[in-house]
C-alpha cells in the first residue's frame, strides 16, 4: 500500500508563560503537556481548547527541565534553585521538593520503570535517586564542566549525559562506571538522548551540528550539519525512523535516520527554539522558544509506517528480546521500542554520514496562517517511500485491560506522592519535636538550684 508523505502541520499554539519556554514534555494519556520556563513557573497545557492551564509556583528560579513520569500522574521538574520537584498535574499543583545539587539543576529524567530519576547539574555531577523517598543513591563525577543533560536508556540500564566540557558519557547504572566517552563535539553539547532501540544515542552541540553513534561500537554513524546556529534539543520519533532537532536559527528540523537527510524544515518561532518533544506515539510534536510560545505540531508523516513498527513489535518482542540479550552485535535486533527491521537505525553505519542524497530537491510549501503567528513549513524532501498497511487492530492490547492498568499505575503513583509528603511532614514534625525537648532540657538545667558547696 504506497502512501503519499503529507508534511506536518501547526495545530495549537500555547501563550502563557513570561520567559523563554526552556523544555517540553507530552503525557502519556495526550492528553497534557507539561512545559518549564525562565519565568520560574511550571505549567500543564490541556490538549482540549476549552480547559484552562494550570501554572505551578514553587521554584525560586527558572525551571530548566520537565518530565512526566511514564504513567503521567508525576511530573518532575528541576531548577536553577538547586532544587528537584516532583509534582501532582491536578488543580491542586501539589509537590514535594528536594535539594538535588549545589548548582543549577539542568535536567531531569525518569527511569523507564518509573521508579528512578537522574538529574544533571552545574555542579559538574550527575545525580541518581529513588522516586519514592526521592533518596539519593549515588552520583557520577567524571565530567570537568557542566552537565546539561542526562537520559536514562530504554530499558534503565545505562545513563548518557551531555556537559560543556565537550563530551558525552556513558554510564552503566549498575557498575557505576562510565563506560565510554565520545569526544566528537565542536563545542558544548546541549541535549543527548537514547533511541528507542537503546543501541544508538544522538547528541545535539553549540557546533550547530548533530551527531548519531553506535553505543555499542562507539562509532559514529551519522553527522547532521543542517541548522546554522546551535542545537539546544533534539527528540526521537518512537519508530526510532526520525529525529526532530530545535536551533537558534529559530528552526525545527526533521531528519530521515533511515535514509540519512533532512525531511522537513518547519520555520514558526520568532526567535530562537529552545526545545522540542515528539508525543508518546509519535502523533505529534512540541515545541517551545525564547518567544515565549509552546507549538503544537501534527506529525502526518508516518502515521502508517508507525503503525506497521508497532505491530511488527507486538509479534515479535520477546523473541527478539531474547535474541539481543544472546548476540549484542546483531544487526537486525534492535532492542526496545523500534521494530525488528534490517533498514532501521542498526543499518544507519551504511548510511551518508547525515549527507544529503544528490537526488533530494528542494521544495517550500506556504500554508494559511493558522493562528495570528501562523508559521511557514520549508520541506526538502525525495520521492516518496512505499508505505506498509497498518496494524490490525486486533493485535492490540484491548483498551479496557490498557485503562485498568493505567489507572492501577496511577493510584499507585499517588500513593507513593501521598506517602513522600507525609514523611516529609513526619520529618519536619520529628526536628521540630527534637528542638522543643532541647529547649526544655536547656530551660530545666538554667532553673536547677546551684549547689552552695558544704557548710562550714
Amino acid at each position: 500500500m504506497t502512501s503519499a508523505l503529507e508534511d506536518p502541520t501547526l495545530e495549537r499554539h500555547f501563550k502563557g508563560h513570561r520567559d523563554t519556554i526552556t523544555s517540553v514534555d507530552f503525557n502519556c494519556n495526550m492528553k497534557q503537556i507539561a512545559t518549564g520556563s525562565m519565568d520560574s513557573c511550571l505549567m500543564i497545557w490541556h490538549m482540549k481548547a476549552q480547559m484552562r492551564a494550570y501554572r505551578f509556583v514553587g521554584h525560586k528560579d527558572a525551571v530548566m527541565s520537565v518530565q512526566f513520569s511514564p504513567s503521567g500522574h508525576l511530573v518532575a521538574s528541576a531548577s536553577r534553585d538547586k532544587t528537584v520537584r516532583l509534582w501532582v498535574p491536578g488543580m491542586k499543583g501539589e509537590s514535594t521538593v528536594f535539594r538535588a545539587h549545589t548548582g543549577t539543576v539542568r535536567s531531569v529524567n525518569f527511569s523507564g520503570d518509573g521508579q528512578s530519576l537522574v538529574t544533571a547539574s552545574d555542579d559538574k555531577t550527575v545525580k541518581v535517586w529513588t522516586v519514592h523517598r526521592q533518596k539519593f543513591l549515588f552520583s557520577f563525577s567524571q565530567h570537568i564542566n557542566w552537565v546539561r543533560c542526562a537520559k536514562f536508556s530504554p530499558d534503565g540500564r545505562l545513563i548518557v549525559s551531555a556537559s560543556d566540557d565537550k563530551t558525552v558519557k556513558i554510564w552503566d547504572k549498575n557498575s557505576r562506571e562510565c563506560i565510554h566517552s565520545f569526544y566528537e563535539h565542536g563545542g558544548h553539547v546541549n541535549y543527548a538522548d537514547f533511541h528507542p532501540s537503546g543501541t544508538c544515542i544522538a547528541a545535539a552541540g553549540s557546533d550547530n551540528t548533530v551527531k548519531v553513534w553506535d553505543i555499542r561500537t562507539h562509532k559514529l554513524l551519522q553527522h547532521y550539519q543542517v541548522h546554522t546556529a546551535v542545537v539546544n534539543g533534539l527528540s526521537f520519533h518512537p519508530s526510532g525512523n526520525y529525529l526532530i532537532t530545535a536551533s537558534n536559527d529559530s528552526t525545527l528540523k526533521i531528519l530521515d535516520l533511515v535514509e540519512g537527510r533532512l525531511l522537513y524544515t518547519l520555520h514558526g518561532h520568532q526567535g530562537p527554539a529552545t526545545c522540542v518533544a515528539f508525543s508518546r506515539t509519535g502523533d505529534y510534536f512540541a515545541s517551545g522558544g525564547s518567544d515565549e510560545q509552546v507549538m503544537v505540531w501534527k506529525t502526518n508523516f508516518d502515521s502508517e509506517d508507525y503503525g506497521e513498527v508497532l505491530r511488527l513489535q507486538q509479534r515479535a518482542s520477546s523473541v527478539e528480546g531474547e535474541a539481543f540479550a544472546a548476540d549484542p552485535g546483531s544487526r537486525t535486533s534492535l532492542h526496545g521500542s523500534a521494530a525488528s527491521r534490517p533498514n532501521q537505525v542498526s543499518e544507519m553505519a551504511e548510511l551518508s554520514d547525515g549527507r544529503r542524497s544528490r537526488s533530494e530537491r528542494s521544495r517550500s510549501l506556504s500554508r494559511p496562517s493558522q493562528t495570528s503567528r501562523g508559521p511557514s513549513i520549508k520541506s526538502s524532501s525525495s520521492q516518496q517511500p512505499e508505505q506498509p498497511e497498518p496494524a490490525p487492530a486486533d493485535d492490540r492490547v484491548p483498551a479496557t485491560l490498557a485503562n485498568t492498568l493505567e489507572h492501577i499505575v496511577g493510584q499507585l503513583d499517588v500513593l507513593t506522592q501521598t506517602v513522600a509528603i507525609l514523611e516529609q511532614r513526619l520529618t519536619l514534625t520529628e526536628d521540630k519535636l527534637k528542638e522543643c525537648i532541647d529547649n526544655q532540657h536547656k530551660i530545666s538545667l538554667q532553673l536547677q538550684p546551684r549547689d552552695p558547696g558544704p557548710s562550714s
